[in-house]
């Protein structure tokens, strides 16, 4: 028998019992399309924990005031970062750019209007840390941290909720009865891992903290922000960092550091694995599916072997050999399997898509595996769930079946 001869039995043998074989192929195109849909949700999360990081760079490296906690209690003084020593940082080798950060919130008002929002006080090099673009007008300028001026950069969300206009260089907002001059208002750039970056506003640290939070510790910030050089090694950077500032914080060889640094590298990559691992689960999981649906084919083919006895004793008497009657009965079980895979391939990246896309908002990226996956799929599930049919069908003696009713 030819391909096609092979290929048509099947068909007619399988559309013979149109609803037992629609039951079959369902449990098919519920495992494949389970198994995709999951794939593409663990690509999703990765992919947007990587649009995350990228938004900072895997080049950055962020230090906080304070030790790390012990046994759930912060040990040390948290007042443990100055402006200085982000002024020291900056002449390391391998540092690019660097601001000390402190955050803070406020109500700000602009007219009749007022909205709640976060307030960063940072140098001008924040502009280069945090990749941040501007729409309209400038940056402030380390003049404007020398003298502790009221200039504002505003992002576009704030300014969409305190009803101004696009391009509001130059209006005035007050916060905390303190007037500031608006001189930029950034691009928008969607949330990050250090929180929305577009519903803030940044000034310059010592307004911040001189005319805002008034502390008793002017100097001292929360946390400084580095950027390496690309082609920096960020062991040796944080190598570097963590010697200059216990040198300069006079810790002795048995004290613990008194601030932490975070390495975006390091958190990119154990995030990466933790994704990976991610999506693992949610394909075994969803392979359950794909088990319960090969115990369906091999179930039909079972039940047609029973069925087709005399048939296939009638094949055997005539002549046909037992490779023919496995080729037989592994081809419908494939051809079973293919049809179930191809069509939840299809649901499956039409679901993904469209439920990405319209309803949550998403772009869900699109991946090969799918469709490598389908195609195993259907192969290897048509031939481990044939198999035993086949040589049960192939093996049955000629005539006990021309006997069987």
């Amino acid at each position: 028998m030819t391909f096609n001869d092979i290929l048509k039995e099947s068909w007619l043998s399988i559309s013979g019992n149109k609803l037992r074989s629609f039951l079959t192929v369902l449990g098919i195109v519920i495992g494949v399309m389970a198994v995709v849909i999951m794939v593409a949700v663990g690509e999703t999360v990765q992919q947007s924990i990587t649009d995350q990081f990228s938004s900072l760079g895997t080049n950055t490296i962020v230090i906080r005031a304070g030790a790390a906690q012990t046994a759930g209690v912060r040990s040390g003084n948290k007042q443990t970062l100055t402006m200085d020593d982000a002024e020291y940082l900056a002449r390391l080798p391998d540092v690019a750019a660097v601001t000390p950060m402190q955050n803070g919130s406020a109500q700000v008002v602009y007219g009749n209007k007022n909205w709640a929002t976060s307030m960063v006080g940072a140098y001008p090099a924040y502009q280069i840390v945090q990749n941040v673009e501007m729409e309209y007008g400038t940056f402030f300028d380390a003049n404007a941290v020398k003298n502790a001026s009221t200039y504002a950069v505003i992002g576009p969300d704030t300014l969409e909720e305190l009803g101004m206009p696009k391009n509001s260089v130059g209006q005035i907002i007050r916060v905390q009865n303190t007037p500031f001059v608006i001189i930029g208002v950034t691009k928008a750039k969607g949330d990050s891992m250090m929180g929305s970056q577009d519903d803030m506003i940044i000034i310059p640290v010592t307004t911040l903290k001189k005319r805002l939070q008034g502390s008793r510790f002017p100097q001292s910030v929360q946390s400084i922000m580095l950027k390496l050089y690309q082609d920096a090694d960020n062991n040796i950077a944080t190598s570097q960092i963590t010697s200059v500032l216990r040198q300069r914080h006079r810790l002795k060889d048995t004290d613990d550091d008194d601030f932490q640094i975070t390495d975006m590298k390091q958190v990119m990559e154990t995030m990466d694995t933790v994704t990976g691992y991610l999506k693992l689960l949610l394909v075994a999981i969803a392979a359950v599916s794909l088990l319960v649906g090969s115990i369906g084919i091999m179930n039909m083919m079972l039940v047609s072997v029973a069925e087709r006895t005399r048939e296939i004793g009638v094949r055997k008497a005539i002549g046909a050999r037992e490779k023919s009657i496995i080729i037989q009965f592994l081809s419908e079980s494939v051809l079973i399997s293919f049809i179930g895979s191809m069509a939840g391939l299809i649901l499956g990246v039409g679901l993904a898509q469209g439920v990405g896309r319209f309803i949550l908002g998403y772009n869900v990226p699109f991946s090969i595996w799918p469709v490598v996956l389908s195609v195993s799929v259907a192969v290897v599930v048509g031939l481990a769930s044939g198999v035993f049919p086949a040589i049960k069908a192939a093996k049955l003696n000629p005539i006990d079946s021309l006997r069987y009713e």
